[in-house]
């Protein structure tokens, strides 16, 4: 094994949590505060890049946290280490309402490609790292552009999504999805744009412009409410200025009235 060895549990149904058990010595990394809790005996370090490489020099790190930037990350990850004598456990957990996937990396045959806001936590040695789609059509109107997000390592890895997890295994098939319910996806999976239907379809469907089409032999894993969809919903029904309370009869409206004055 080049990656820690780490057990882990995953805590609640639809606002989950993932809970890292480690053995003395063990270290698991994750995005800057994504941390809920942590036992007596493990120490956290902020560091530049994911410490998959060692050997790696000032410069390298330097440059392996700078491609971070690209997909909009901190430059920095945490390393959690328990330095103390027996099994000690930290938890983390995803920013907004969803579920957690658990990755089995020796089982996925060692890489995952994901969406760039997906990664969690993973065991020290897990290599996270940007990957760029070289496909002109998956660039420009692919949700993401150029980049998506890699994992490589041969230990447990962690992804968070929203609302509901759904995974398919294809072998051969293309399964069309929306582009931003796409969550990750194995090797052998070829990831490309397509037009979603007709024009009517286009300007009228409310399905967005395009699909992001998904074809071959592995696994996909989508989620049922992307952060970028709730967000549009919630600010969409905010009350505004000017006296209109587009909210009304709604917890927001009610919420407005009230710092209103109403």
């Amino acid at each position: 094994m080049r990656c820690h060895e780490v057990d882990y549990e995953i805590l609640g149904s639809e606002m989950q949590l993932v809970e890292v058990e480690l053995d003395p010595g063990e270290t698991v990394i994750a995005e800057a505060g994504a941390m809920t809790y942590l036992e007596e005996g493990v120490d956290f370090e902020t560091k530049m890049g994911d410490g998959s490489n060692p050997d790696e020099g000032f410069m390298g790190k330097l440059f392996s946290a700078g491609k971070r930037v690209f997909t909009g990350e901190s430059i920095f990850t945490t390393h959690f280490t328990n330095r103390g004598s027996g099994k000690q456990r930290v938890a983390f957990s995803a920013p907004y309402p969803g579920n957690i996937v658990a990755l089995d990396m020796a089982k996925l045959g060692e890489k995952v490609t994901c969406q760039k806001d997906a990664f969690l936590c993973a065991a020290l040695g897990t290599k996270v790292d940007i990957a760029f789609n070289r496909r002109i059509g998956t660039g420009l109107f692919g949700g993401e552009g150029f980049i998506l997000q890699s994992l490589e390592g041969d230990g447990m890895a962690f992804i968070q999504a929203g609302g509901t997890i759904v995974e398919k295994q294809l072998n051969g098939e293309t399964l069309r999805v929306d582009t931003g319910c796409l969550v990750g996806f194995t090797d052998g999976i070829d990831y490309d744009i397509q037009r979603a239907g007709n024009l009517k379809s286009m300007v009228f469907g409310g399905e967005g412009l395009f699909l992001a089409t998904l074809k071959g032999h592995g696994r996909v894993w989508l989620q049922s409410l992307p952060f970028s969809r709730m967000a549009d919903r919630i600010l969409a029904n905010a009350p505004s200025g000017g006296g209109s309370d587009k909210g009304e009869g709604s917890v927001l409206g009610g919420i407005g009235r009230v710092f209103d004055g109403d």
